[in-house]
């Protein structure tokens, strides 16, 4: 019976509690937000903000871009006549010098040939000589003479024509360079569709990569070019020496090849580089952060301080980097550009500057 009666009596004050928080609890708190509230609606400062003193800046047109290394030369090396291989001279991946036997295909008949023509070469210059002898002396016709004269030289072309033939038998390297995987063997039958190897020379490396139409009038031949690949942080330099005379109606940008030197071999061709272009200084320029620049639907403001308030101010941007933002037309030395709390600014509002940073 004791506990029922302690049970009921903690329901009794519970109720209670709860019915007292709600019709006097919540009362008080809204007299107490209520004046709290109207004193906060009464206040609000100035917005306080950091700044940025205008001035002129010298600014480097450099752009981040990507690219592609390619190699000096490059050629599929085949062959022009058809045969069995009787010799490869080559080594895979090694260097081979300009106008090195590479393949020889067999060209014995054609040598036979040759040599049979040879001879008969010899006979036909002794006839020529004796009957130029005649000739001279009166002894023979000059028909005659000139028969002779004729047959000589087309066993001379024919000679030729042999050694032509001759000569398509026998691969050799067009230019100095590294030859790759061969896909050929000694015995094998080859044709000018069969291929043999890829003969590279990449030093100089080629490095081409694209560039934005807008910095066409900027992308100059002798323009210094710093990149680097997958393979290594090995920063490597190189300059432009060629630039595509049209713009690519799709992309909108204009191709651009660059030389690197590449004496130790360290660059391959096909590799994915990341480039830095240096295009042109511009001496005196106003650079901003990008946050400070506020888009509007035909131009960009920026806010600045006058007499203790914020004023908007229409601007012309140029070029753009990471960070910051060129600024062409509406700002002079001097301009407190507002660089923080610009979300809570409006034309004429308060400002107080907290701090003057540097770029």
């Amino acid at each position: 019976m004791k506990i029922r009666y302690i049970i009921y009596t903690l329901l009794v004050l519970l109720v209670g509690y709860l019915l007292y928080n709600k019709f006097f609890g919540a009362g008080a708190a809204k007299k107490e937000g209520g004046a709290g509230g109207g004193k906060g609606s009464r206040g609000g400062g100035p917005v306080p903000v950091n700044v940025l003193l205008a001035h002129d800046t010298t600014l480097n047109t450099v752009i981040d871009i990507t690219g592609t290394i390619s190699a000096n030369e490059q050629v599929n090396l085949v062959a022009q006549a058809s045969g069995d291989v009787t010799g490869i001279y080559f080594n895979e991946g090694s260097r081979v010098k300009k106008g090195q036997l590479l393949v020889k295909i067999y060209n014995q008949d054609l040598q036979a040939s040759l040599a049979q023509n040879n001879y008969n070469v010899t006979l036909a210059r002794e006839n020529e000589n004796r009957n130029r002898q005649l000739f001279e002396k009166e002894a023979i016709s000059k028909q005659e003479y000139q028969t002779s004269l004729a047959s000589y030289n087309a066993l001379k072309a024919q000679t030729d024509a042999i050694n032509a033939q001759i000569k398509r038998t026998e691969v050799r390297a067009p230019f100095s360079g590294t030859i790759g995987l061969r896909n050929i063997s000694p015995g094998g039958y080859i044709s000018p569709q069969t291929p043999i190897a890829t003969l590279i020379n990449i030093d100089p490396a080629k490095l081409t990569f694209s560039v934005p139409e807008k910095y066409l009038s900027l992308v100059k031949v002798g323009n210094k070019v710093k990149f680097t690949t997958e393979s290594t942080a090995k920063t490597y330099n190189a300059t432009v020496y060629a630039i595509e005379p049209s713009v690519d109606v799709n992309s909108r940008t204009i191709t651009v090849r660059a030389r690197a030197a590449n004496p130790d071999n360290e660059l391959t061709a096909g590799s994915f580089a990341k480039i830095s272009l240096a295009l042109n200084q511009i001496p005196k320029t106003f650079m901003v952060p990008t946050q400070s620049v506020i888009p509007d639907i035909k131009t960009n403001y920026v806010f600045v301080v006058d007499s203790g308030m914020s004023v908007q101010r229409e601007v012309k941007t140029g070029l753009r980097t990471d960070t910051q933002i060129e600024i062409t037309e509406g700002l002079k030395n001097g301009d407190s550009v507002i660089v923080s709390g610009i979300i809570q600014l409006r034309q004429k509002a308060p400002v107080k500057v907290q701090k003057v940073v540097k770029k």
